[in-house]
């Protein structure tokens, strides 16, 4: 009993060898000597017993009679009628009723493409499979290379020195190998679905084949070429794609991201470094030499100077080591090159009698105010190094500064900061396109690409693509990491809660009052303005009342201003307890005007005091610095602004911060006077915070934007000048009930 077939269409792309053998170029020769469509393969048609789904036959053979008897006598009829069912569905199967076997039905390029999608779709659908042949390859990918030019070093050496251009160009595999401009020629070349390659049957997406024909992307300067080799993707006509380098750049690529081994000490160096600073030796060493340059990040008091002391003598150059850097940084800088880099010649260009004449290698030590005015003076001198010491002093990159920086030539830029980006990721562009120009690109576009993306805080895939491009050039280390954390002394950080006075009180309300009122009135930059005064104004009478009301602070005044200010009279208490234990404290206030108030009242109560603020001369800034650090002078009073860098006072275990700064990573910065390397004693930190006041609402925000910070972000003040009237009067409002 006939149990009835199913067909199936078996694709026999050999039918391209066989048509463009007998019909010339691909077409077909008809019987009365006309041309037929060009014909790129057949479809054989199979019978498929119902009954026994193992019994599968040609239909060629059913009709001979040589297939299996199984089939029935009515298998042939069934056959038939299944192609015609099969036909209303895929219409070119209508050309089998008219052959006396319905076995082969020969297919053009259009009805192959067609069996690749929507037909074999509803064929199957209709119970009809279509089989493609089982060596068909469907791996054929495309991927954008940066390729250097033949002949070029393989290990990535010099890779910069070279002034040729990059190819950008599409590379074409088959199962990830890549295939030879003669095969991609091949594909260019074919108007087929299927190509032969490497005696394989290739399916061809039509997008590939545009890929072979329009291979070359371009060229790219070293720079950019680098860029892609680390993100791994680049722009093609506006879409971001998957790249890869090839040759040196792929080993330059490999060098900067493998991570480095700790370097060995280089001879003359009077020191011994910690593991974490050989390796920052050997990370600096690597970038240098590779003519790159590279920003050292560390956490402020983690030995950044000694590790570039150590790169200096480490390179050997003739040239000497431009180092710039704040006021108060050169004598630390001197001092330290004296110690650990005894015989190198140092020199500080800086004051009315500075010269570059007769200069034999070393040290040239400057600050940010002297090379703005004298760049084009040390752009003429050959320079083996220039080093930018607290480099966020040119975070800006249209300041003068900043400008004057970027004409110095150097084959080798180093940027060291403890804070690489305080405020937004334009920063760090500043900093990175200083030590290696080009590698962010123009800052537009690097806002627009990267920037606007990872401080919205929404795009991860954003973010890991800039710390891929960034991470080779910038090395942060946190005195919290492993390794690192228990080579330093512990530290505290204490809070300490201050009751206003009743005349602070008073004067406190009031100025809310009558602030908040011309606040309400005012819009635009005007309010803005009018806000940021509020917010001073209550800052210094949390401080002190004599400080906002500018009255004068004569000696001999102690009691009475520590009566008017419960942080003075807290202060007052500390100390008492440090000093009893010849202990010896750093005082930090964000104004010069509070720090001759502290300075007045100490002095008046016989404590042995300075002061150091940013109108202090160098000579006087060293001398008080050697004082302190001897013991002389147990106290020393700083502004904030003057003395949060540069200056290593590892003899204070106390930090007092008798007001708050808007911005924590400053505050940190003035706390590492103290806890840094070479710290021996535990370091206590004390924050004075008058209870009920704005200072008491913004510790929260503070400890918010350190995590903002962490992750490369952060307002600053003028955030809160964005404050509705209503969050702005409940942010500044005095609490009683505190």
């Amino acid at each position: 009993m006939d149990a009835g077939v199913r067909v199936s269409l078996r694709l026999d792309l050999s039918a391209y060898d066989l048509f463009d053998t007998e019909a010339g170029a691909g077409a077909d020769a008809s019987a009365d000597g006309g041309v037929l469509t060009r014909r790129a393969g057949a479809a054989i048609v199979q019978a498929h017993n119902l009954a026994d789904p193992t019994l599968v036959a040609d239909a060629a053979d059913l009709w001979s009679g040589q297939a299996d008897p199984a089939f029935g006598p009515r298998a042939r009829v069934d056959a038939a009628l299944a192609v015609r069912r099969a036909a209303r569905v895929w219409p070119p199967l209508d050309r089998l009723a008219e052959q006396e076997v319905p076995d082969v039905l020969a297919l053009s390029e259009e009805e192959v493409s067609d069996l690749l999608g929507a037909a074999a779709t509803r064929l199957a659908a209709a119970g009809v499979a279509v089989h493609w042949p089982r060596d068909l390859a469907h791996d054929l990918t495309a991927t954008a290379v940066v390729r250097p030019a033949p002949g070029s070093a393989t290990d990535g050496t010099g890779f910069f020195e070279s002034e040729e251009l990059l190819r950008f160009r599409w590379q074409l595999a088959l199962g990830g190998d890549p295939l030879t401009e003669a095969e991609m020629d091949t594909l260019a070349e074919a108007h087929r679905p299927v190509v032969r390659l490497r005696d394989r049957w290739v399916l061809v997406d039509p997008a590939l084949v545009r890929k072979a024909r329009k291979r070359d992307l371009g060229l790219l300067d070293p720079v950019d070429a680098l860029s892609v080799a680390l993100t791994g993707t680049a722009e093609v006509d506006g879409e971001s794609v998957e790249a890869v380098p090839q040759g040196a750049l792929a080993a330059l690529r490999d060098r900067i991201t493998a991570g480095v081994r700790p370097a060995e000490p280089p001879p003359g160096l009077h020191a011994t470094l910690r593991d974490y600073q050989l390796r920052g030796l050997a990370w600096l060493d690597l970038m240098t030499s590779l003519g790159l340059g590279g920003c050292l990040a560390d956490d402020m008091g983690l030995g950044k100077t000694v590790t570039v002391i150590a790169l200096h003598l480490k390179r050997a150059r003739r040239e000497p080591t431009l180092v710039v850097c704040p006021a108060s940084l050169l004598g630390n800088w001197q001092r330290e090159i004296t110690r650990f880099a005894p015989g190198v010649p140092v020199r500080r260009f800086h004051g009315p009698d500075r010269t570059l004449d007769g200069l034999d290698g070393g040290f040239v030590l400057t600050t940010y105010g002297t090379m703005r005015s004298t760049a084009a003076q040390l752009a003429e001198q050959p320079w083996g190094m220039v080093v930018a010491d607290e480099a966020q002093h040119v975070k800006n990159p249209y300041s003068a500064t900043a400008k004057a920086l970027r004409t110095i030539p150097s084959p080798a830029r180093v940027a060291l900061t403890g804070t690489p980006v305080e405020n937004n990721l334009s920063e760090l562009w500043a900093l990175l396109d200083w030590t290696t120009p080009g590698l962010l690109g123009p800052l537009k576009s690097f806002r627009a690409r990267h920037a606007r993306a990872v401080e919205g805080g929404e795009d991860q895939e954003a973010a890991e693509r800039l710390a891929r491009l960034v991470r080779p050039f910038l090395l942060r280390r946190r005195k919290s990491d492993p390794g690192i954390v228990p080579e330093l002394p512990p530290k505290t950080e204490t809070d300490h809660p201050v009751p206003l006075t009743r005349e602070q009180a008073a004067l406190y309300e009031a100025v809310v009052r009558e602030s908040m009122l011309a606040i309400e009135t005012a819009g635009g930059m005007a309010r803005r303005g009018l806000v940021l005064k509020l917010l001073t104004s209550l800052k210094q009478i949390c401080d002190h009342p004599a400080l906002y009301l500018k009255e004068d602070h004569a000696p001999g005044a102690g009691d009475h201003l520590a009566a008017r200010s419960g942080k003075l009279a807290l202060l007052d208490e500390l100390l008492d307890t440090l000093l009893a234990e010849d202990g010896s404290a750093l005082v930090f206030t964000q104004y010069v005007g509070m720090a001759r108030l502290i300075t007045a009242h100490l002095t008046a109560r016989a404590v042995p005091v300075d002061l150091l603020h940013g109108g202090t001369p160098v000579p006087e800034r060293e001398r008080m610095v050697d004082r302190f650090q001897s013991g002389a002078s147990p106290v020393l009073v700083l502004s904030l602004k003057a003395a949060g860098t540069g200056l290593n006072l590892t003899r204070a275990g106390h930090v007092v911060h008798f007001d708050r700064w808007w911005n924590p990573a400053v505050e940190e910065q003035a706390t590492d006077r103290a806890y840094r390397i070479g710290q021996t004693q535990p370091v206590q930190v004390h924050r004075l915070i008058t209870e009920g006041t704005v200072e008491d609402r913004i510790a929260e925000m503070l400890a918010a934007k350190r995590a903002l910070a962490d992750a490369i972000l952060g307002a600053g003040e003028s955030a809160l000048t964005e404050l509705t009237d209503r969050e702005l009067a409940d942010l500044v409002s005095l609490r009683r009930e505190a």
